[in-house]
């Protein structure tokens, strides 16, 4: 498979600090800043709740749209290691990575399973702060698209509420669902440019139930989710 030479930070899980990042010549620096409603309250019961970081993927397209390589997803998609999702399978926390990888499953679904999860190597739990994956692009591939697709877990507001019910147009999980759906970020890198620095755009929501992989540029329904981060930024090292 074509793919992205890939190498996560080993400060990945912890608050990552720019004088700890370090790149070799031609590696690639992927910078997410939190946003307002990057952490958002997990209900757990009899009124406690938890303070979650969002579920996450980041992966590259060629220019033709084609899937190239995961860089990084979230651990609990990743293992199926989901905290009171009621035997959910979340199909709606990433669908546009889970169905751009084309990898289905056993039950039907493009998402891993608890029995096949994803590989160590490009899963980890989600950094609670600002954070920075890097990558080192296969040789000769000069341009390429990095995408990343963000989501919560009950993430509800009125457009997207937990009393949706499946069949519904704004049905995304149920209850344990994930409210607003996931946003999608992009970014075009071209090596060849001279530039140093490619600034990831919100390009859309995904499905709200997961039912497919589309990216919907309608961003008119949703609040919070707008606010996760704050920008991601793609620099090559000068």
């Amino acid at each position: 498979m074509i793919g992205i030479g890939i190498c996560l930070l080993a400060a990945l899980c912890t608050s990552c600090r720019q004088e700890l990042i370090e790149h070799g010549q031609g590696d690639l620096r992927i910078s997410i800043e939190k946003g307002d409603a990057y952490l958002h309250d997990f209900p757990l019961f009899l009124g406690i709740s938890k303070k979650n970081a969002p579920q996450m993927a980041v992966w590259t397209e060629d220019m033709q749209g084609n899937f190239l390589s995961t860089i990084y997803v979230t651990h609990k998609i990743a293992t199926q290691s989901w905290t009171a999702s009621g035997g959910n399978r979340r199909k709606e926390a990433l669908p546009c990575w889970c169905h751009v990888r084309g990898v289905r499953y056993d039950d039907g679904l493009y998402l891993p399973t608890k029995a096949e999860p994803l590989t160590d190597g490009v899963s980890g739990a989600t950094p609670r702060e600002d954070f920075d994956v890097k990558i080192t692009p296969k040789e000769g591939l000069k341009r390429f698209v990095v995408k990343i697709e963000i989501n919560h877990s009950t993430d509800f507001n009125e457009f997207y509420p937990a009393s949706a019910r499946e069949g519904d147009t704004n049905y995304s999980g149920g209850k344990m669902g994930s409210g607003q759906p996931a946003v999608v970020y992009a970014a075009t890198v071209d090596l060849s440019s001279g530039q140093h620095e490619f600034p990831a755009v919100l390009i859309g929501h995904s499905s709200p139930d997961g039912s497919d992989g589309s990216v919907d540029p309608d961003l008119s329904t949703l609040t919070s989710a707008l606010h996760i981060v704050k920008g991601i930024v793609i620099r090559t090292r000068p």
